[in-house]
């Protein structure tokens, strides 16, 4: 059994994508930083922050988002090693001394599964007490300068006891214009509504207060009704302003905000701490949709209660002994019927909102629930796409074989953004429950496995990927876009034509054309079944072009230039493209199961009918024009031989 050791090689590969590993990662933790931030700049900008504050926001949001750096740097600095040492012919001069290129990327498979275990490290310890301190942070900066936080055209409730709409601010002033509070002290009646076409906030000197200036406004608010006594209505007062000032309770300074609430955010959980929490979590939600349910049977099998003397003359009028409900309000009075008519709809109201509630409070559990699954879930994924990343790098930079910052960067960029498209797509469709936890989960991983194992076998096998011309073929046989024939005049001719047979063979080619064309009906529609599921080669037509090709290569050997323009002037056949879209019979039996692609082959081979017969008219045509001068060149061609 072979040991394993250390070469040479090895080391220098390290070298290489070691040094490349640690630029390209901080610029990727970079982009991802100030991508990160740039979500939360309007709730930083402004608040007087100090540089410890700021330095800690930095730092948390650092350790978060180092496992997301991980796969694109490792995509990128393997991209750029390979393409390196391929452009350099470094590769090719290894593969020559006999060493593979599953054996060049060993010592690098080794190096990215211990960044896969850091990565799901930083994932389980690092990144849930750093999310936890982030959003901690985040939340008390919030409550730092309200004015600054204040929206336009939304009612804002960050300061308590008041609901503060503004229609319009302008940043460069402070001003608020079209202001609307909302303060409430006590009950629901002791509220106040105040209106104000504008006004200013600013923040004590002690940050404690927040002072309120009001202009051109009115105040509206309600008398307390516990101090008038059992009084029927509540009276209220109102007033209007030029200018007026407000004292509203807040304390702005900055100060940490509870952890109570952040603690119970799945993303500053541990992988144990997400197990252990899904069973209590799960074991509630079973109690709650037990209680409902109940709740509901409760509900479809109560019945209204009936008066002793209704229910009897109801039952007595009745032949099943069921309860008559109709009888009953058919004899009640009018003032009883509309009555009883308000406290059915009042019932159902009050029933409708009740099952709302809890259709929206089972909602949020079973999110909670998919919440945590689906960060237990993300955790091993985010660390298994940083060696599925190696695996589309790698490879693709030993087929490209470019290196630097170019064509990587830019092959880099896009391999992310299939990444990111399919893996933010599965993680809302599966917390919003549209898709199933673990489908919407590993959806990135399924997409991206098949791509990273073609690209290896590929690159193992010096397979043609990025064939430009290969894929040009490809489609120009699938939308049967024709090739012309470019017939050059030889600077050297070793041995004429036979111009004499060649134009006897091309009147035997015509004469077989006009044969076949009267046989077959080209634009005639041919059966599918026949198309699809039956052998349809055409041997008459394979001869013909078999000939003709012939004849062709025969006289291209010519330095008569009238011939040669004219040999440019016949078609180039598809012999069987008229018959079926493929040669191999499973081919065309599961293109014809397939209904949408079997149209599409069928039109196509419509046009490849009707296409051969425009190019046997062609021939005839051409080789009508070609004779005589071919004739003129055979006897010419005898004379020469004649002594």
């Amino acid at each position: 059994m072979r040991s394993f050791r250390i070469r040479k090689l090895d080391i220098f590969i390290v070298k290489q994508f070691g040094l490349l590993f640690v630029g390209t990662f901080f610029i990727c933790q970079f982009v991802l930083m100030m991508q990160f931030l740039w979500r939360y700049v309007d709730e930083l900008i402004g608040k007087g922050l100090s540089l410890d504050v700021m330095a800690q926001l930095f730092w948390y949001m650092g350790l978060m988002l180092i496992p997301q750096a991980f796969p694109l740097a490792i995509l990128l600095s393997s991209l750029i090693t390979f393409g390196n040492l391929g452009e350099s012919s470094e590769l090719t001069a290894i593969k020559a001394a006999g060493i593979s290129l599953m054996q060049t990327f060993r010592p690098l498979i080794v190096i990215v599964i211990v960044i896969a275990g850091v990565s799901f490290y930083f994932q389980d310890i690092v990144a849930p007490y750093a999310n936890q301190s982030f959003y901690r942070l985040l939340l008390s900066v919030k409550q730092k300068s309200p004015e600054v936080e204040i929206p336009e055209g939304i009612f804002y409730d960050g300061i308590p006891g008041n609901n503060i709409y503004v229609q319009k601010k302008d940043l460069n002033t402070g001003m608020l214009y079209g202001v609307m509070i909302y303060r409430q002290s006590g009950s629901y009646e002791d509220q106040t509504i105040i209106l104000a076409d504008s006004g200013m906030m600013q923040t004590t000197a002690e940050k404690k207060h927040l002072l309120l200036n009001l202009y051109s406004g009115e105040w509206f608010e309600n008398m307390r009704s516990q101090d008038l006594g059992q009084s029927a209505s509540v009276p209220y007062r109102r007033e209007s302003f030029t200018s007026k000032r407000i004292l509203l309770d807040f304390d702005s300074g900055f100060n940490l905000a509870d952890l109570a609430d952040i603690s119970g955010d799945a993303r500053a959980k541990s992988l144990n701490k997400i197990l252990h929490d899904l069973d209590s979590i799960r074991e509630f939600n079973d109690s709650v949709g037990h209680a409902f349910y109940n709740d509901g049977q409760r509900f479809v099998f109560r019945r209204p209660a009936v008066e002793k003397k209704d229910s009897l003359k109801a039952i007595s009028e009745t032949a099943s002994g069921k309860v008559n409900y109709d009888t009953i309000f058919a004899r009640l009075t009018t003032k009883e019927k509309q009555t009883a008519v308000t406290h059915a709809m009042n019932s159902v109201k009050s029933s409708l909102s009740d099952l709302e509630f809890k259709a929206e409070y089972a909602k949020s559990l079973h999110r909670r629930e998919r919440t945590h699954m689906t960060e237990a879930i993300k955790k091993f994924t985010l660390s298994l796409t940083c060696i599925i990343f190696f695996f589309i790098g790698a490879p693709l930079g030993a087929i490209i074989r470019k290196g630097g910052l170019g064509v990587p960067v830019i092959i880099s960029v896009l391999v992310f953004i299939v990444y990111y498209i399919f893996d933010n797509t599965g993680y809302r469709m599966a917390r919003e429950d549209e898709w199933t936890v673990w489908f919407g989960m590993l959806i990135s991983t399924a997409a991206l496995t098949p791509i990273a194992s073609f690209f290896t076998y590929k690159a193992n096998n010096d397979s043609v990927v990025f064939n430009i011309d290969l894929y040009k073929q490809i489609l120009m046989k699938v939308f049967g876009i024709r090739t012309k024939r470019h017939i050059f005049r030889k600077e050297v001719i070793i041995e004429d034509p036979a111009y004499a047979a060649d134009a006897q063979q091309l009147e035997t080619v015509n004469q077989e054309i006009h044969d076949y064309t009267h046989e077959h009906k080209l634009l005639h529609w041919p059966s599918p079944i026949k198309v699809f599921f039956r052998p349809g080669d055409d041997h008459v037509i394979e001869g013909i072009n078999d000939k003709l090709e012939g004849i062709i290569d025969d006289l291209g050997n010519t330095s008569d230039k009238l011939v040669i323009m004219e040999l440019n002037n016949y078609p180039v056949i598809a012999p069987n493209a008229h018959t079926r879209p493929f040669r191999k019979k499973w081919l065309n039996i599961v293109t014809g199961l397939l209904l949408p692609v079997g149209i599409f082959f069928y039109f196509r081979m419509l046009r490849f009918r009707f296409r051969l017969y425009k190019d046997l008219r062609n021939i005839r045509r051409t080789t009508d024009r070609i004779t005589p001068r071919l004739l003129e060149l055979a006897k010419a061609q005898v004379g020469d031989q004649v002594p």
